[in-house]
């Protein structure tokens, strides 16, 4: 089966606008991963942050992230952030069974879909043309699988999904220098308390190569 090229059918998207500003509902798991995505798009649509990331180990780290998502939109001049409650209790519900699943596998797929839903669903709500996640940048995220659930869940509450793998064109690369040119605090775990595991491992096991 060929792969599709998500960042090629975000630009046929994005040159079929013909000049149009259209209202863009995106999804940010933090600051870092947004910062080169704003770069990108923010001349592009009329963007408006939302920030929902039940996932999140603990109500601190919550906090940390969006403070620092919206200082972000500030600098970057986006006027328009909405943060989401945090419910842990929706995220545990998604998973339940996938506890032990390794990292990047079902676990997360169905945390890409719990955040892209409740997008989709706002998006349809407040009458956005678009909607689409950040998540994509990351090089550990599976672009395949968030476009072809954002693509599902778009379809579903009949909003258009915006296809993207901001990881190309060194999209990863560009958000660790805008990171550093901002000062963004730059967590070293995707979110979840499994992640977090993960991440507390390899530090170990680097540490004991050392």
């Amino acid at each position: 089966m060929n792969r599709i090229n998500y960042n090629l059918e975000m630009k046929k998207i994005i040159d079929s606008l013909d000049g149009k500003k259209p209202k863009l509902l995106l999804h940010s798991c933090c600051a870092p991963c947004s910062s080169a995505v704003l770069e990108k798009l923010k001349e592009i649509f009329d963007i408006s942050i939302f920030y929902y990331n039940p996932n999140l180990d603990s109500k601190d780290e919550f906090i940390r992230r969006s403070d620092e998502q919206k200082r972000l939109a500030e600098e970057l001049g986006i006027k328009k952030v909405i943060v989401e409650d945090y419910k842990p209790e929706d995220y545990y519900l998604k998973i339940k069974g996938h506890e032990n699943d390794k990292e990047g596998g079902p676990r997360c797929f169905l945390c890409f879909e719990l955040r892209l839903e409740k997008t989709a669903e706002l998006a349809k709500k407040f009458d956005f043309d678009y909607f689409t996640t950040t998540l994509s940048i990351s090089p550990y995220k599976n672009a395949q699988a968030l476009n072809e659930i954002g693509e599902k869940l778009g379809k579903k509450h009949g909003v258009n999904y915006l296809y993207s793998d901001f990881k190309k064109e060194n999209g990863y690369k560009r958000s660790i220098e805008l990171s550093k040119l901002y000062k963004l605090y730059r967590q070293n775990y995707c979110g979840c308390e499994f992640s977090k595991k993960e991440a507390e491992l390899r530090e170990r096991d680097k540490s004991k190569i050392l």
